[in-house]
């Protein structure tokens, strides 16, 4: 599903509105999960899920294409815990 999937979709649920204001409910929605991860480092929506920002430490690797040992720089990532609810939505 892409962003315009998703303006589709909440236009024909919602039925009062224009594609316009589906698009921008669906911007200003996306805008403010995203200033709330990187403000808060974490968000949590009720029967969907939680995004977390983890901090990933300094690592050695190895370059695969030259074998040649090398250190991963930390940093942090993002990552998606589902829901029980949404687990088992997908699993029904």
């Amino acid at each position: 599903m892409t962003k315009v999937d998703l303006v589709d979709r909440v236009y024909e649920k919602l039925g009062s509105c224009t594609k316009e204001q589906a698009f921008d409910l669906v911007e200003i929605t996306l805008e403010t999960l995203k200033e709330s991860i990187v403000k808060e480092g974490r968000v949590k929506i009720v029967g969907f899920g939680r995004f977390v920002v983890r901090e990933k430490a300094a690592r050695k690797g190895r370059n695969p294409l030259t074998g040649e040992p090398l250190t991963i720089t930390p940093r942090k990532v993002l990552t998606f815990i589902a829901s029980p609810v949404l687990k088992n939505k997908v699993n029904d």
